[in-house]
């Protein structure tokens, strides 16, 4: 795991993304932070691009390729798994069957995003430091 890596952001609603974006500003993390608005754009990224991210914050409901549809491809991809790049779902609901379907396909966590700046702040924090604090296999291709 590239603790140093950027930050990935799938997210297709420009509000969230800004949200997000100052979120992540108000946090000052060295790490870039880098958005796609589709599935599709997010993967063309990871399967093309040298760097290794540090973590994947993906929607669930995006146009052309869908997160569950887009995190199965992920995991299919026997390069991308084994970096063991933290995979996690945020969405504005939790529906039963995403979640289910999001932990069938190895997701690493499932979060409702909170509207709240505070608590949005408060849950990326504590997420991204498990993250920085947990201990991976060294993916060396």
């Amino acid at each position: 795991m590239n603790k140093t890596g950027p930050i990935i952001i799938i997210e297709d609603d420009q509000d969230d993304q800004d949200f997000l974006a100052d979120v992540f500003q108000g946090l000052q993390y060295k790490n870039e932070i880098i958005f796609f608005s589709d599935g599709e754009q997010a993967l063309d990224y990871l399967t093309k691009t040298t760097i290794e991210p540090f973590i994947i914050f993906s929607d669930i409901n995006m146009p052309k390729l869908n997160g569950i549809e887009l995190r199965a491809k992920v995991h299919e991809n026997e390069d991308l798994r084994m970096k063991s790049i933290p995979y996690l779902f945020f969405s504005t609901v939790a529906e039963q069957q995403h979640v289910v379907d999001a932990y069938s396909k190895s997701v690493q966590g499932f979060f409702v995003k909170p509207s709240d700046f505070n608590k949005m702040k408060d849950m990326i924090k504590n997420i991204v430091e498990y993250w920085q604090n947990c201990v991976s296999p060294n993916y060396i291709k």
